[in-house]
């Protein structure tokens, strides 16, 4: 093989390895990335919200959670934010602040969540899981009338936390 084809070969190597996949979130951000997916799967796909979700922006609350989970109110607006952004046709994503409910255009909505324990730990063999329910809950800034409400119901790897 001649140096030219084997830098050829070198730099289609490198181009693939940059173009493949992200690698996914280890430890806390892994524990929370799928219930982040399944947020962000049900809150793109609310009826409430006109589309295309590009057009739209979405206020996420500081999350309310259950201090018996052991997840910090951050990690999971975090999780939530990175699954909103990453899904294809995604909306606008900012942090609520009470300020921007004052002159909040059509097309911004406040996502309010709240994690909390939905039972008792449940002990296995290897590793020890936390039942959880997400409420998820889209309103227009400044009202306090939910527009838009869904719980996910799951069990995080206490280990991974």
């Amino acid at each position: 093989m001649t140096s030219r084809a084997l830098t050829l070969l070198l730099i289609l190597l490198l181009a693939g390895c940059a173009a493949g996949p992200p690698e996914r979130p280890q430890t806390v951000r892994q524990a929370l990335f799928g219930l982040g997916e399944r947020a962000a799967e049900a809150v793109v796909a609310a009826p409430t919200l006109p589309r295309p979700a590009t057009d739209q922006v979405l206020l996420l609350a500081m999350p309310e959670v259950d201090a018996q989970l052991g997840v910090a109110q951050d990690r999971l607006l975090e999780s939530l934010t990175r699954a909103l952004l990453g899904r294809n046709q995604s909306p606008q994503v900012l942090d609520w602040q009470p300020s921007l409910s004052q002159g909040a255009g059509a097309n911004q909505w406040r996502l309010d969540s709240r994690l909390i324990a939905a039972g008792p730990q449940l002990t296995l063999s290897d590793r020890t899981l936390l039942p959880y329910r997400l409420q998820l809950t889209l309103r227009r800034p400044g009202s306090q009338t939910p527009l838009w409400q869904s719980q996910l119901d799951g069990a995080l790897d206490a280990t991974a936390l």
